[in-house]
């Protein structure tokens, strides 16, 4: 406790609100990230679904999914240029000294950007203006591009884990850089596809859990069994491919990080034969109080026997590793990660059992109840990931080059406090926003479907099927009406 409290005392005072400021901002933003990445290629699936098997409801479905990623895409621009901003304005000293090694990543991701909000524009475009195949086959950039824009953002995060790429002069300063090195850091490719397909997985259990609630609502109709199959299969087969590359992940932390897979594991001294413990508390004299103690299994997972060296906390000054609170918070971050993890990988394989016994949705309410809470299980592991990724990683923002607390600004911790109130504010609207927006497209889609099935009418303009005629205006008659318009003398609406 004596040396924590010496440690914090060493800090500058804007530390904590700068901190605190970033870890909002990042964990808003990283809530829309998996439908960014992973929810333009479920609607190409979809939208592929419906043309080549001339399926009026794929079609209708691919259609709506658009109009939320495009809404989608709205916000994660105003969420994304505050993270960026803060980038600079919260950690000069990072981007001052580092910058020309690894800011290649922050291009890549600026530039993918562009061309995903161009492409977005041309799909919605398209819908009522281009022909079917020809609209289908301009948006096939459109998932590319948000990979690409990952694929920015993960190069500069895993260069900022295993930096590499670069010589230092006698001042310290990093010269004779590797483009190529930088980019490619031995972290890089366990932490891209963790993350690509944990964003995909996401979106599908996200998308999956709408149409699961409209089920257990009694909407037993294709539209929805339709809108739930898809993306749920599509998570249901990455689930297991998720588990393995996570763990594939995890071993490479304890390769290449091995301090950071310490407070992971909260392993306080090197040893061999470690026992893991799910969940407990790591004290700062090395104890562990409370959870679930497996012998020697920490070892094992590591290096697949017993006898597998595992490095502990203790083996760097304490100035250099995570506080026994960090050490503790990101060992809880990523237990419950695979916990989940873990929990997706039972209702998968349910799910996957009753299509080959009966090639059919499972009849069980529980089954759909667990699939609605599997999309918010979900979002909550891709928080656990960032919070295992950045604060495993502590003190270092650069990991051992440079510490959070040199490469923080030195604007005043009242005014950073200050600021942290004002984003949480607008965060606050600009989601509230979402959640209308949305919630009124479906009031809306769900209006005009019930409409038109009761009566029998076309579907309503914004609902009516893509790629035929475009409805013209009707000409107006000698009275100022339109021909069967609701005029008295007319006979009524039409």
């Amino acid at each position: 406790m004596l040396s924590t409290a010496a440690l914090l005392a060493d800090t500058p005072p804007q530390l904590l609100p700068a901190r605190e400021l970033m870890a909002f901002t990042l964990a808003s933003h990283i809530l829309l990230v998996p439908f960014g990445v992973a929810l333009p290629f479920i609607t190409l699936l979809m939208h592929h679904r419906a043309l080549r098997r001339n399926d009026a409801v794929a079609l209708q479905l691919a259609r709506r999914w658009s109009a939320v990623m495009a809404v989608q895409f709205a916000i994660g621009v105003v969420t994304g240029t505050v993270l960026s901003f803060e980038l600079g304005l919260l950690w000069p000293g990072l981007l001052g000294r580092w910058g020309d090694v690894f800011g290649l990543g922050f291009g890549v991701e600026a530039w993918a950007f562009f061309l995903e909000a161009v492409l977005i524009a041309v799909y919605l475009y398209g819908w009522r203006r281009l022909k079917p195949w020809t609209h289908f086959w301009l948006a096939v950039p459109l998932p590319l591009a948000a990979l690409m824009g990952a694929f920015g953002i993960i190069a500069a995060n895993s260069w900022m884990n295993t930096p590499q790429g670069f010589a230092l002069d006698a001042a310290g300063n990093p010269v004779g850089v590797n483009v190529r090195q930088a980019i490619f850091t031995p972290i890089f490719g366990p932490e891209y596809w963790h993350f690509v397909v944990a964003m995909f997985l996401t979106a599908g259990y996200v998308v999956a859990g709408v149409y699961a609630v409209g089920w257990l609502r009694g909407r037993r109709d294709r539209y929805h069994r339709l809108g739930f199959t898809l993306p749920f299969t599509v998570a249901a087969i990455l689930t297991p491919v998720q588990f393995m590359l996570g763990d594939s992940a995890a071993r490479a932390v304890f390769h290449k990080q091995p301090i950071k897979f310490a407070a992971m594991e909260i392993v306080w001294e090197t040893d061999t034969h470690v026992p893991e413990y799910m969940f407990g508390r790591l004290n700062s004299d090395g104890t562990i109080s409370g959870g679930l103690k497996i012998p020697q299994l920490d070892s094992i997972l590591a290096g697949f026997k017993p006898s597998t060296q595992v490095t502990g906390l203790t083996s760097v000054p304490a100035a250099d590793r995570p506080t026994a609170v960090q050490a503790t918070i990101a060992h809880w971050a990523f237990d419950i990660m695979v916990t989940i993890g873990s929990l997706l990988i039972l209702l998968a394989l349910w799910y996957a059992w009753s299509w080959l016994r009966h090639r059919d949705l499972p009849r069980s309410r529980w089954f759909f109840r667990c699939a609605a809470l599997a999309g918010v299980a979900c979002l909550v592991t891709v928080e656990c990931g960032w919070i295992t990724t950045e604060v495993g990683r502590q003190p270092w923002i650069v990991y051992n080059h440079m510490k959070v607390s040199e490469a923080v600004t030195d604007t005043r911790a009242g005014s950073l406090w200050a600021m942290l109130g004002i984003v949480i504010v607008v965060y606050v609207a600009v989601f509230g926003s979402f959640l209308a927006i949305v919630l009124k497209m479906r009031t809306r889609w769900r209006i005009a479907d019930e409409g038109s099935a009761a009566s029998g009418a076309a579907p309503a303009p914004e609902t009516d099927t893509p790629y035929g005629p475009r409805s013209e205006p009707e000409p107006a008659s000698a009275g100022g009406t339109r021909a069967g318009g609701s005029d008295p003398t007319s006979g009524g609406a039409s």
